[in-house]
């Protein structure tokens, strides 16, 4: 939790800091600041998004100190969710292939985080 924690803060500050080296990750073309059109509000939704992703890599980090297992256990079918929409999103043409990875990133972390809370209560069980 932790690790995914610090890892949204990071890639959040990233999206703040330099938006375009965000995308290009993320598998999108930047388009420079003189190609933009009027009311291409690509950087506006990129940095709510940035903003959102230090917010949540926080409260990982936090609940991760806390050793909060009600909290892991919240985000497990919400991770899911998420990345079926982003798989979804890729599939359906939506958003580019490198953008998989963002969605496998969730799947993987949520299977990884459940695994790890039903083998915990399995060894406290014994």
């Amino acid at each position: 939790m932790a690790v995914f924690g610090l890892l949204a803060t990071a890639l959040g500050v990233v999206g703040l800091v330099a938006p375009d080296a965000l995308l290009t990750v993320m598998g999108f073309a930047p388009v420079p600041d003189a190609r933009r059109v009027e009311g291409d509000h690509t950087l506006v939704f990129l940095t709510a998004s940035s903003m959102a992703a230090v917010n949540m890599g926080v409260y990982y980090v936090l609940a991760a100190l806390a050793d909060w297992k009600a909290f892991f256990r919240w985000t497990v079918p919400f991770r899911l969710l998420t990345c079926a929409v982003f798989l979804l999103a890729v599939v359906s043409g939506r958003a580019p292939a490198g953008f998989l990875g963002v969605g496998l990133w969730e799947g993987l972390g949520a299977v990884v985080t459940g695994a790890a809370l039903r083998y915990e209560r399995r060894d406290a069980a014994a």
